[in-house]
């Protein structure tokens, strides 16, 4: 995929904001994307945080293979992180949030009792890359449309503190990316999730690098959705140009559509019409 510019102006502002805002917060709740947890955690999160507790969210885990993401959860549970899997969209999972944060300041909150401070409130930092579902986790989470919240990065700009309970606060930021990615394919990951605008993406880059994606291993979801299925040795152009056939999607004088083909297949994967599916595991 070709070189794109997905850290503007505002990020480079925001991750200053946040480094000014940690010793405000007791912990960070680091919200991951279920599909792709190593692509979405953002490397200088460590740097940011320094020693705060941190709590790690697999978000959109309805859209993610429920096996994999359960493999995800263990293997953050033996980096020493604890893990919960959320679905904003049922609020499944949300509730358990405070639970764990309290456990994570355990010692902290009995340290505050010991100095007669009962109820003191807990604050926690929510940090996230573009279009994870920061502002929706926290509207669950608050019971109210606390966080202005969209399917499309970029909405969150500004911090703003959002009371959740009497005892707890979370401090919204904005969604940041990193000035440079480590892997391609990290960056083939955010804009195939939506991280990135579209803008500033190749749809049809992405659509034929989800296609050798699902080809490898999710061939089935191409076949249930529209209806093909990958042969030995074809190649995604090749399915994409059947899926376009089969769709009826052309241009005039009857060739395939490709651009709307390739917008359709992406928009499909994001929405989850493809079925549930991650694009990383954690023993790779």
């Amino acid at each position: 995929m070709a070189d794109i510019n997905w850290y503007p102006g505002h990020m480079a502002k925001a991750v200053r904001q946040m480094e000014n805002d940690i010793r405000a917060v007791d912990a960070v709740i680091e919200l991951l994307d279920a599909r792709i947890p190593r692509s979405s955690r953002n490397p200088e999160l460590p740097r940011i945080a320094g020693d705060k507790p941190r709590l790690v969210v697999l978000n959109r885990a309805d859209q993610a293979d429920p096996d994999v993401t359960r493999r995800w959860a263990a293997w953050f549970s033996r980096e020493g992180a604890g893990a919960i899997t959320t679905d904003c969209r049922s609020g499944k999972g949300v509730g358990a949030i405070p639970g764990a944060i309290r456990s994570l300041l355990e010692e902290k909150i009995r340290a505050y009792q010991e100095k007669g401070q009962t109820g003191r409130t807990l604050r926690a930092m929510i940090v996230g890359i573009p279009n994870v579902g920061k502002s929706s986790l926290i509207n669950r989470m608050a019971g109210r449309k606390a966080a202005e919240a969209a399917n499309r990065p970029g909405v969150t700009r500004g911090r703003q503190w959002i009371r959740v309970t009497q005892e707890f606060e979370l401090l919204d930021t904005p969604g940041i990316l990193w000035p440079k990615l480590s892997e391609a394919v990290i960056g083939e990951n955010l804009a195939l999730t939506g991280a990135i605008k579209d803008e500033i993406t190749d749809t049809w880059d992405l659509a034929v690098a989800l296609v050798k994606r699902l080809e490898g291993r999710y061939p089935e979801a191409l076949g249930d959705r529209y209806g093909v299925t990958p042969r030995e040795g074809e190649t995604p152009l090749e399915v994409l140009e059947e899926i376009a056939l089969r769709r009826g999607y052309r241009v005039r004088g009857g060739d395939p559509d490709y651009e709307r083909t390739a917008a359709t297949v992406v928009d499909d994967f994001r929405s989850g019409k493809l079925g549930r599916l991650s694009l990383e595991v954690p023993e790779e």
